[in-house]
């Protein structure tokens, strides 16, 4: 099976995040902070290791970097942690539900407003439309760096701009970015979020909330943190504050290798490789006058979402994977993303591709996609 779902999750993954996790498991059983004896220490060494690397991945303080089990568990954290006491949040029609049902769920059971603003080809037109949302109440604005679906690139530089003119909370969406583009707190987010499994190359059960501590967040998890057992009021600082239980000591050395290799391998090499694959795979389409290729003319990450005439996106998808090849169909679980496009009923095919993937691969599913 060739995978060219990667936007899901990357796979495969690299031979040293292989290595280490076997390693985490064999070497490094003790749970980080519960303990003063060596097995703890050597746990914690390790993982204050990774994420001393991944403050330095996203140009942050080491202690502002938080573990979290995925990408929507960190965005919670800081949409509910900036928000769930009222006020109003803004976010755009392009979001995954990861962003959009943690404030829906805010609205219905808080009353927490929210308003969705519209993308458009014109990025000064899109940063129009977001700022005449904002309000006196706008305590944050939340967006994707890249849709998922299409891989659609939003002015989030200019977005972070605006944001800090009007005093509003920036959280950014770096779950397809992270890794392709070189995403740091220096681009103005206040929040970063994003997956360890995709294309940071780490395990899946991986995630970060990174933040430049110009916010504090209130929690939505409370527990055992390691630190201050004596009081039954969660811990104040972080990174503690944000990872209460036992924490994936054995992900996190895993994706401490995902980081090396992407760190030597550089975004910019990835994003080219990348490129090439969905130019040569867009371009094989191209010549089918039954392919609809989505969004071909506006800043996209290497993905490509398409549709074969009218049969459902489920269907291609699956008889794909007959022929050996994962990619993904349906709504990618990005409801809003999908009424914007107008694909709420077919869904999409998504072709995704790694480091990983050649031309040859390429070339072979479309003579696949050509056989259908």
């Amino acid at each position: 099976m060739i995978n060219f779902d990667n936007s899901a999750t990357s796979f495969p993954k690299p031979e040293s995040v292989a290595r280490a996790v076997s390693a985490a498991v064999s070497r490094y059983g003790g749970n980080p902070g519960r303990g003063g004896h060596r097995l703890s220490e050597e746990a914690a060494q390790k993982v204050f290791d990774v994420r001393q690397l991944a403050a330095d991945f996203f140009h942050a303080q080491v202690e502002n970097v938080a573990f979290t089990q995925n990408c929507t568990f960190a965005l919670n954290m800081a949409i509910k942690g900036i928000a769930q006491y009222g006020g109003h949040v803004i976010i755009s029609d392009y979001e995954h539900n990861a962003v959009a049902r943690p404030v829906y769920a805010l609205w219905k059971m808080r009353g927490v407003d929210f308003s969705v603003a519209q993308v458009t080809n014109d990025d000064d037109l899109t940063l129009e439309n977001f700022e005449k949302l904002v309000r006196h109440d706008t305590r944050a604005l939340v967006c994707t760096v890249a849709s998922n679906v299409t891989g659609r690139v939003l002015p989030y530089r200019r977005l972070a701009q605006m944001c800090k003119r009007r005093g509003i909370c920036f959280i950014g969406d770096a779950a397809q970015a992270a890794g392709v583009l070189d995403i740091t707190l220096d681009d103005g987010f206040d929040f970063i979020c994003t997956a360890g499994h995709k294309s940071l190359y780490g395990p899946t059960g991986t995630g970060l909330l990174v933040t430049n501590g110009n916010y504090a967040l209130s929690t939505i998890i409370e527990g055992g943190t390691g630190a201050t057992s004596a009081q039954l009021e969660q811990t104040g600082f972080l990174p503690e504050r944000l990872e209460s239980g036992t924490i994936n000591t054995v992900g996190i050395i895993g994706l401490g290798e995902g980081l090396r290799f992407v760190r030597k391998k550089t975004p910019q090499a990835i994003l080219r490789h990348e490129k090439k694959l969905c130019d040569q795979f867009e371009q094989l389409l191209s010549r089918d006058k039954r392919v609809k290729i989505y969004e071909q003319n506006v800043p996209r990450l290497p993905v490509t979402a398409f549709n074969i005439a009218d049969v459902h996106s489920e269907e291609v998808a699956q008889k794909l994977s007959q022929k050996g090849f994962a990619l993904r169909g349906g709504l990618q679980c990005a409801a809003l993303a999908h009424r914007t496009l107008a694909t709420t009923e077919q869904g999409v095919v998504r072709f995704s591709p790694s480091v990983f993937n050649t031309p040859l691969q390429v070339s072979a599913l479309a003579k696949a996609i050509g056989s259908i």
